[in-house]
């Protein structure tokens, strides 16, 4: 029993998208797509936000927005929900900060999966499948939707003008990177 502990203990965490950057590195600089390393991610439900700042090291966002410290991001998702990540911290350490502080919260890491996509056409990418402004202007950095990609259901940040993550569910992240691998095949 003791050595089914300790290998448990050493496997990290594997992505949906594990074995990808092969492919991703095809594309051209104007339209780079990165699988993301794990993170832990935890939706929160508090009628409290404040109690959550010294975790989250920010306040948290109001509607379409995420913000985030230097390691814990909260993304609005609902009027008392957020879904708070961080690639530092364990699910299970992010949890039960989470309770820690007077909030309700739930492990949900293995549901979703994180893609980065930057460049001078990532924006025309997503434009092609995401019907949401996508304009700096409209959609900028600190923005936040919950929307349709092609036909896969994404939480969509904007990190800057030309620099998105997508949070996607990891039943949909192949179709997802197929479907972004076929978009940005025009950009090569």
């Amino acid at each position: 029993m003791s050595t089914e502990m300790s290998t448990a203990t050493t496997l990290r965490p594997m992505g949906a998208l594990d074995g990808w950057a092969g492919r991703f590195a095809e594309l051209p600089d104007s339209v780079a797509l990165l699988a993301e390393p794990f993170h832990a991610m935890v939706d929160v439900r508090t009628p409290d936000p404040a109690a959550l700042e010294e975790l989250v090291g920010a306040r948290l966002p109001g509607p379409n927005a995420w913000s985030g410290g230097e390691r814990v991001t909260a993304i609005w998702l609902g009027p008392d929900e957020w879904l708070l990540t961080s690639p530092f911290l364990a699910p299970a350490e992010l949890e039960a900060a989470v309770r820690t502080a007077g909030a309700t919260g739930v492990d949900v890491s293995a549901q979703r999966t994180t893609i980065r996509l930057r460049g001078a056409h990532a924006r025309d990418v997503l434009e092609t499948g995401c019907a949401i402004d996508l304009h700096p202007r409209a959609f900028g950095a600190g923005s936040a939707a919950v929307t349709l990609l092609g036909r896969a259901g994404v939480v969509l940040l904007g990190l800057g003008p030309a620099d998105h993550r997508i949070l996607v569910r990891s039943s949909f992240a192949t179709y997802l990177a197929e479907w972004l691998l076929d978009a940005a095949s025009e950009f090569r």
